[in-house]
């Protein structure tokens, strides 16, 4: 008896990966069983695309089996809504905050899962950071609620315009990808404000939180710390490089931007170069585009955002590195430097390491979706793999016609994708050292 209570008063520990998926199966199982409710959705849902739009808005990816906002009922979209927002702050980051509003103080234990979680390196940043991340979504969803209330107000009723400027400022701003609207943007692709503020939303959503707390603080360019330059001008590159590349690519497509105006040409251009870092919504038909286009497109969507943002993918921060090194390695330097600072080399092992697992899941999801759908098409499949795995939702139309073993194969992918890089996080704060030094010996490579 005496050890029957023992155990009953054992705390349950949990390494931060367990912790983790714990807590992302556990939105997904309660998002199911809500959607499955009688008066979640309209008509028949299947168990499958009910756990398909829960995995899918938990991991805020945005691929989806059924129109959510032809499916569901308010009760239902709002479910949808909820899981997108638990999903982009993340588990952990309600675990610390719940934690936070029960005592003053969190316990040194909690203080280091959420250091080894989120990647700060002093437990007094971790939780200052899990704060501001509450802070700045609410602030951002707060502002693209309202602009985008005045200008959906020109074509519905305040009720609907304002449920709907909700519902994509937090679908857009988490990245998440999800839309009311049969055919996501694409009847506002000429709706400059529309189209400009949900851009900017999943951009600043995809910067990283670390990043835009360092901008408030610095005021200043000069100020700001190596690392959110570097973030900074990566994403400004990546994005003037893939709005040239797609606009030249796409202008005399008869299906996509050539039948626009120059403006629109622009505006569409920049939505579908920016879009692809973990969005999820597209204002042209994504099917429709060119085979050139559609491998730059999948570039950028292997990439992703920043580190700690509600964007998927390697994060900027891994390619920018792995390319700095690449450069630096043939010029034959001895070292990587980036504003006048040192890159430790085992960063550069750390960035090597999140895109050969992130390559290698992509593979295995990919092989399997070709066993899976042998009548699919090449391209369409590899691009479904990509948009999954970097969760970022973007398809070339396909999702719906899937077998619900290929279903699984996606859930699976957008679960892995969206809690890897933590995971790995988690491996890599805690390195191991041997006490046996071995001599070194030479491999040919290359």
């Amino acid at each position: 008896m005496k050890q029957l209570i023992n155990k009953k008063h054992q705390s349950i520990n949990l390494s931060p990966p367990s912790l983790l998926a714990v807590g992302f199966l556990s939105f997904i199982i309660i998002g199911t069983l809500l959607l499955k409710l009688p008066f979640a959705h309209k008509g028949d849902l299947s168990w499958i695309n009910a756990l398909f739009t829960a995995t899918s808005a938990v991991t805020i990816t945005g691929l989806s089996v059924v129109n959510v906002g032809d499916s569901f009922t308010l009760f239902g979209k709002v479910v949808v809504m909820l899981l997108i927002q638990c999903g982009g702050l993340g588990f952990m980051s309600f675990a610390i905050l719940a934690a936070l509003s029960l005592s003053p103080k969190i316990g040194i234990k909690q203080q280091v899962m959420a250091q080894e979680t989120i990647g700060q390196t002093s437990l007094s940043q971790a939780t200052f950071t899990v704060k501001g991340v509450l802070i700045y979504s609410l602030f951002f969803e707060a502002v693209g609620t309202t602009i985008l209330t005045i200008a959906w107000m020109e074509h519905y009723d305040f009720s609907h315009a304002f449920f709907y400027a909700l519902f994509y400022s937090i679908s857009a701003f988490n990245n998440g990808g999800f839309s009311l609207f049969p055919n996501s943007l694409m009847s506002f692709s000429g709706q400059y404000l529309v189209t400009f503020t949900i851009s900017m939303l999943y951009i600043i959503g995809g910067i990283g939180f670390v990043v835009l707390m360092d901008i408030k603080r610095c005021k200043g360019w000069k100020k700001l710390s190596p690392n959110s330059k570097l973030i900074l001008s990566t994403i400004a590159g990546l994005n003037l490089f893939a709005f040239i590349v797609i606009w030249s690519l796409e202008a005399n497509n008869p299906l996509t931007l050539a039948p626009m105006s120059i403006g629109d040409q622009a505006l569409n251009a920049w939505f579908h170069a920016t879009v692809p870092r973990s969005s999820g919504f597209n204002s042209v038909d994504i099917g429709s585009m060119s085979n050139p286009a559609t491998l730059v497109t999948m570039f950028l969507m292997f990439i992703g955002g920043g580190s700690l943002s509600t964007a998927g993918g390697i994060k900027v921060g891994t390619f920018i590195i792995v390319a700095l090194s690449v450069i630096s390695f043939l010029r034959r330097e001895d070292e990587l430097t980036v504003f006048n600072r040192t890159i430790p080399q085992r960063t550069t092992f750390k960035a090597l390491a999140v895109i050969s697992i992130t390559a290698m899941l992509i593979i295995i999801g990919f092989f399997t979706l070709l066993i899976l759908e042998p009548r699919k098409n090449f391209l369409d499949l590899l691009f479904e793999a990509v948009s999954a795995a970097c969760t970022v939702g973007l398809s070339r139309g396909i999702t719906q016609d899937l077998k619900p073993m290929s279903l699984c194969a996606l859930m699976f992918l957008m679960f892995a994708g969206r809690l890897g890089p933590l995971t790995l996080a988690y491996l890599i704060a805690t390195p191991r050292k041997s006490r046996v030094s071995h001599p070194e010996t030479e491999i040919q490579i290359g």
